[in-house]
């Protein structure tokens, strides 16, 4: 809870506005449920689902109950709060949802593999939802992020990629595009050169070699 508190007090010293903390684990059945009840009847204008959990390494060398607890992370907790909060924004008109999808899920990307077909299911869930609100005044986005510079990216020690691969956002920045498309697109991928490389990638390239880079990267970077 402390490090949500030492957020709180950022956010109220520089945008004068108040928070509230609530620690929950989202790997929980119930943790959709929980934050709701949280809320307290209040009516958040915007929903952020901005965490992720990655087992990085072979499918089978992670344990079953790793998987499904990636899955309820990264999957089922952010579907069950765009329901309920989708829901109330729909019947007041008005509100917006971005949910983190990730440049993994745009293909098939060895020893990623949970973690990839999680966010790919966030940005089909988010371009579906835009078609279903885009007139009822709610947006709706995934941001397909690449390798991005957050405390979660840097612990899992990569080591320097390829020397035509992207390089590594900031946060900042990537936040920044992602507001700046917001009820202008379903689903985008921030960064110039990450959209370059997933052009070539997908465009480009036949479906395999596309698979093949994205593997042979992932191993490369964390030496599997």
């Amino acid at each position: 809870m402390e490090p949500l508190q030492t957020l709180a007090g950022k956010l109220a010293e520089c945008y004068k506005v108040k928070s509230q903390c609530v620690a929950c684990d989202l790997s929980e059945e119930d943790a959709a449920e929980h934050i709701m009840l949280s809320l307290d009847g209040a009516e958040p204008a915007i929903l952020v689902y901005n965490a992720a959990l990655s087992h990085i390494g072979p499918f089978v060398d992670h344990p079953l109950d790793s998987h499904c607890q990636a899955a309820r992370v990264n999957m089922i907790t952010p579907m069950k709060l765009v329901h309920a909060l989708g829901g109330r924004m729909l019947e007041r008109g008005r509100g917006a949802v971005l949910l983190m999808s990730s440049m993994a899920g745009l293909q098939g990307s060895g020893y990623l593999a949970t973690y990839a077909a999680t966010k790919a299911f966030n940005r089909v869930l988010a371009e579906s939802l835009w078609y279903e609100w885009k007139e009822r005044g709610v947006d709706i986005i995934a941001c397909c992020a690449g390798a991005t510079a957050t405390p979660g990216y840097l612990n899992s020690r990569p080591a320097k990629a390829g020397l035509f691969a992207p390089a590594v956002m900031q946060p900042e920045a990537v936040v920044t595009e992602c507001f700046r498309r917001l009820g202008r697109k379903p689903s985008f991928i921030p960064g110039r050169a990450n959209r370059a490389a997933s052009f070539f990638m997908l465009r480009m390239l036949p479906r395999k070699r596309a698979v093949l880079i994205m593997g042979d990267n992932t191993r490369k970077i964390y030496g599997i």
